[in-house]
């Protein structure tokens, strides 16, 4: 099933409820009915076609809409009820969130979720949780169920008719099993265990394993997982039963160890070396050698333990492999990983475009909502709207780009999840290179560590030309007039070879209250190489309220009607303006008229 939660909404009446549902749901987008919702993340025109879309894609569903309208959609592809994703309908007051499909996989909770945030009633229907008050086939977070549907139905059947089923807990606080029949007797039997078992009707693995890796720098991914799965099998231990691998935090960009956890579809977690340390006297194995190399006695006894807790024992003593180290901890209680340890810090450095939410990717947007901490201009993290909701914003001044760049990265490296916000594209005159040129310079371990992904964004060039037509048809360079962080004299060369090779030209920074000439230098550089007439694009506040863009020649072109918020696009000798339907448009020929006629 994917990670994706789709919120359709089919008119305005639904959007307040929807924009909530979106900021509060991980993973949430807004879908909307183009011809009454077109400022939607995602528009359709056939509500039933893209409703099977999503379905068939195995994105969960949650229309803000009469229950009817979802039946009525996809009612034609239903099929396998236990592979279906959760699709969930919700009146747009929000007052009863009804689960449709997918109830033991992930809808009742949904459900649930969306009627707590709300203020509104979920109502189950499913026989099992409605009755019971729990579902064997969706248990809390982190448990897994061994075994098949027949054998749930069989159980559940059994309690629904009011039959003793036997309950034997190994390992894990089951105190959410409460139904009145489930105790010490019965010809069926719910085991809840953390052993590789098939000695029962149900099986259920609670999350109580710490499964720790130490390893040797670019390990293969396969030699950890094969040492991993032979430490469980060594002690009788189930899969399911792990809760997170467990590690040295100078293991956080090991590739192996993140791969390891995805295997085991759990999260990877770290210690520093002095809490690794102060599980000395409980290790099996202690090493002078690894305490030599990495600051503690034992990485995997080690992280195993410090995952665990102070109630956990070694299960599992250290096993080796020709270049890994595993051990297994059991935890006296469910361990709940994001209390333990702490995660690889990731780092999203993400172009937000000019400001509109239609103009920002839904890559950019599923990284802004993944997120724990916004850093960015405060400006630019009020274009965001709701979606700071729930965040950590970190605004920051205009000229203070390093001390933005410096702070995400201090954050990251806590283990959070941190978006540094940046306007248009972030690799263009903004925060991208700054990010690396840091980490680069400074050479701090833990920055070397994290997880930073670069998302792109919508550009003012692209944006500007989009708006007036297609004037970077062919080649266009880009050239920022600010000399605070470049000299005068390079610039003023770039523009001279930008001159002589004829490129269409977009100006960033143009002018500012202290910089007053540069523009008006450039526009004469220019002059001397193409006509007076050249169309000329000034595009400001592009994307947000009182945009304009308007096209004027070179010769008109007056750097004092020009200001940080407006990108100038001067066009190349070949730049052509038309009027249609009474708007201007530019656009640059690219060759296409010699080659139709030769």
């Amino acid at each position: 099933m994917s990670g994706v939660t789709a919120i359709v909404v089919f008119g305005p009446t639904g959007m307040a409820v929807g924009r909530r549902l979106v900021a509060a749901i991980d993973g949430g987008q807004l879908h909307g009915w183009r011809a009454r919702v077109p400022d939607a993340d995602f528009v359709f025109d056939d509500a039933a076609q893209h409703l099977r879309g999503l379905f068939g894609q195995g994105i969960a569903i949650v229309g803000v809409c009469a229950a009817g309208i979802l039946i009525r959609a996809l009612a034609p592809v239903l099929a396998d009820k236990h592979t279906e994703p959760p699709v969930v309908a919700i009146g747009a007051d929000g007052a009863f969130v009804v689960p449709l499909l997918g109830g033991h996989r992930g809808a009742n909770r949904l459900a649930q979720r969306i009627a707590s945030h709300l203020g509104g009633h979920a109502a189950l229907t499913t026989a099992g949780e409605g009755a019971l008050g729990f579902a064997l086939d969706d248990p809390p977070a982190g448990w897994r169920l061994a075994g098949g549907a027949d054998q749930v139905k069989a159980v559940g059947a059994a309690l629904l008719a009011d039959q003793p089923v036997r309950l034997v807990v190994e390992a894990g606080d089951a105190s959410w099993l409460t139904a009145p029949r489930l105790g010490t007797d019965g010809d069926l039997t719910v085991m809840v265990t953390d052993r590789r078992t098939s000695d029962a009707t149900v099986v259920l693995h609670p999350p109580v394993l710490a499964l720790g890796v130490g390893c040797e720098r670019g390990v293969a991914a396969a030699e950890l997982i094969d040492l991993a799965r032979a430490a469980l099998v060594e002690a009788g231990l189930a899969e399911g039963a792990v809760a997170c691998v467990a590690s040295l935090a100078l293991k956080e960009d090991e590739p192996a160890v993140h791969e390891l956890a995805r295997t085991l579809a759990v999260p990877a977690r770290f210690f520093d070396a002095a809490t690794l340390e102060e599980q000395t006297p409980r290790l099996a194995n202690p090493s002078d050698l690894v305490f030599r190399e990495t600051g503690c006695h034992g990485v995997a006894e080690g992280a195993a333990l410090a995952a665990a807790g102070p109630g956990g024992k070694l299960v599992q003593p250290k096993l080796r492999s020709a270049r890994a180290t595993c051990a297994i901890a059991r935890a006296a209680t469910v361990i709940t990983p994001n209390d333990v340890g702490q995660a690889r810090g990731r780092l999203f450095v993400v172009g937000i475009g000019p400001g509109a939410a239609t103009w920002r990717t839904p890559e950019a947007t599923r990284a802004i909502r993944l997120a724990s901490d916004l850093v960015g201009y405060g400006l630019y993290l009020d274009l965001l709207g709701d979606e700071t909701r729930g965040k950590t914003r970190h605004d920051g001044t205009l000229g203070d780009e390093e001390g933005r760049v410096r702070l995400a990265l201090l954050l990251a490296a806590e283990g959070r999840t941190v978006a540094l916000v940046c306007s248009g594209d972030a690799g263009i005159y903004a925060l991208a290179t700054l990010v690396f040129e840091l980490v680069d310079r400074e050479g701090n371990p833990a920055w070397n560590r994290l997880d930073i992904t670069v998302l792109p964004g919508v550009s003012a060039v692209q944006a500007a030309a989009a708006r007036v037509g297609a004037p970077l048809g062919h080649d266009f360079c880009t050239i920022s007039l600010s000399d605070l962080l470049t000299p005068w004299e390079t610039i003023e060369t770039r523009l001279r070879a930008a001159a002589a090779a004829d490129f269409v030209v977009a100006f960033y920074n143009p002018v500012s209250q202290r910089r007053t000439t540069q523009l008006a230098a450039a526009k004469d550089i220019l002059l001397e190489r193409r006509p007076p007439t050249t169309p000329v694009v000034v595009a400001r506040n592009l994307g947000r309220d009182g945009e304009t863009v308007t096209v004027i020649t070179l010769a008109d072109l007056d750097p004092a009607r020009i200001d940080m918020l407006t990108l100038v696009l001067v066009g190349n000798s070949e730049s052509r303006r038309v009027d249609l339907g009474g708007r201007p448009v530019v656009y640059t020929p690219r060759g296409y008229a010699k080659k139709l006629n030769p």
